[in-house]
């Protein structure tokens, strides 16, 4: 596929069939977004696979601030990946100073780089992902355990898309035009 059809082509997708995703193709998935960019090469975002049901249905009830797409997108997907990062590393330098006036909002740019390169390369393996940015953070670190130098910064449902009969297909949402998004200085 190429990389133009796979940004133009690639839906958000809420409803999965119930078969899960084997492990090596979610690290395959994992494997090409490594090659993400991300902040003087500090690659600081982690991959929190949960595939236990006990835990996403916590998330889905307890976790999602009771934003109902979020607590039904998680409840029925077969996998969500929490993606967290290393803190104190993206955006400093290593006195711990901040490198810009960007401060640690780099942490956040490369979480959203690592998003979206997963998502292209599940879509390129048939993969539906839905990222997610409704949640409670501290309610979803301890759900999973996470260490104390991550955070939490995205939640991705992961799953085939449903294929059945009564599916929706996803049509592309609109868009606005270049014209309005653009300016020459």
């Amino acid at each position: 596929m190429e990389a133009l059809e796979m940004i133009k082509g690639r839906r958000s997708v809420r409803t999965f069939a119930p078969s899960g995703v084997p492990h090596e193709v979610i690290e395959e998935i994992i494997d090409a977004a490594r090659f993400s960019p991300s902040w003087k090469n500090t690659q600081i975002v982690r991959y929190q696979i949960i595939e236990d049901k006990k835990t996403q249905q916590e998330i889905a009830q307890n976790c999602v601030m009771g934003f109902s797409y979020n607590t039904k997108t998680i409840a029925q997907a077969p996998v969500l990946v929490v993606l967290s990062y290393i803190t104190g590393r993206s955006g400093f330098e290593r006195d711990g100073s901040y490198t810009t006036s960007k401060k640690e909002a780099w942490e956040m740019f490369d979480v959203g780089i690592v998003a979206q390169t997963f998502c292209l390369a599940a879509y390129e393996k048939g993969v539906g992902t839905c990222i997610m940015g409704i949640f409670e953070e501290q309610s979803v670190a301890q759900a999973i355990h996470l260490p104390p130098d991550q955070r939490v910064g995205a939640l991705i449902a992961v799953g085939y898309p449903d294929q059945s009969p009564d599916a929706q297909p996803l049509p592309a949402p609109k868009r606005k035009e270049v014209k309005q998004l653009i300016s020459y200085l």
